[in-house]
């Protein structure tokens, strides 16, 4: 007998929460960073329209570290660029394209990453992110000619024609009319779950 709708959205839903807390699990060791913290991946509001400019910034990445997009599946997508393509928002080549809600990229190789959304005028509102890779000693590779023509655009603000709405939070992500919390909600429960864990293991570790 074929699973009925609820039986099949209570699938996904656990599906969904076990990949996060598998990423976050394996980002005990690996270090998996959620993109733009608390916020999901989106067109940022005209109120924060630096807001993946700041985060790029702030975070400290590792080779081999892992970036994980979180996005309304079927509403956005994410994908990696190159310089050149960063420079100009032009998404009609990527190196790689995800649109699965819960888009994770691998730092494989140093050197500066630009990551962004093909829906059309995404870019240029400010849903851009670069960050730059350091080599496994920890140093950074000088940027090229087309890092330094990236990084003047992903420093201009977005123009005023970004929206004023709030950016979606992952607690407002599915939601529905049935009362339950949203499955990428129950995800983030078990997120702050798995945290607290990796965080007792490297407390025990010092100890």
């Amino acid at each position: 007998m074929m699973p009925g709708p609820s039986a099949l959205a209570s699938q996904v839903t656990a599906a969904t929460a076990l990949l996060l807390v598998l990423l976050l699990i394996d980002g005990c060791v690996a270090g998996t960073q959620k993109v733009g913290g608390l916020d999901a991946w989106a067109v940022p509001p005209a109120s924060r329209p630096d807001v993946y400019l700041r985060w790029g910034k702030s975070a400290h990445v590792r080779l081999g570290d892992s970036l994980m997009f979180l996005y309304p599946p079927g509403h956005d997508d994410v994908v990696q660029v190159t310089a050149r393509a960063a420079a100009r928002c032009s998404v009609s080549a990527p190196l790689l394209r995800l649109a699965d809600g819960n888009s994770v990229f691998n730092l494989t190789a140093p050197g500066r990453v630009y990551y962004t959304s093909t829906l059309p005028g995404h870019c240029r509102k400010g849903q851009r992110l670069s960050l730059d890779v350091p080599t496994a000693n920890g140093t950074y590779l000088p940027p090229s000619a087309d890092d330094l023509a990236a990084l003047a655009l992903l420093a201009k603000l977005p123009p005023a024609a970004a929206p004023t709405k709030a950016l979606p939070t992952l607690a407002s992500l599915d939601d529905d009319d049935s009362g339950a919390a949203p499955p990428v909600a129950r995800a983030s429960v078990l997120a702050a779950g798995v945290a607290a864990l990796c965080f007792a293991v490297l407390v025990y570790k010092e100890t």
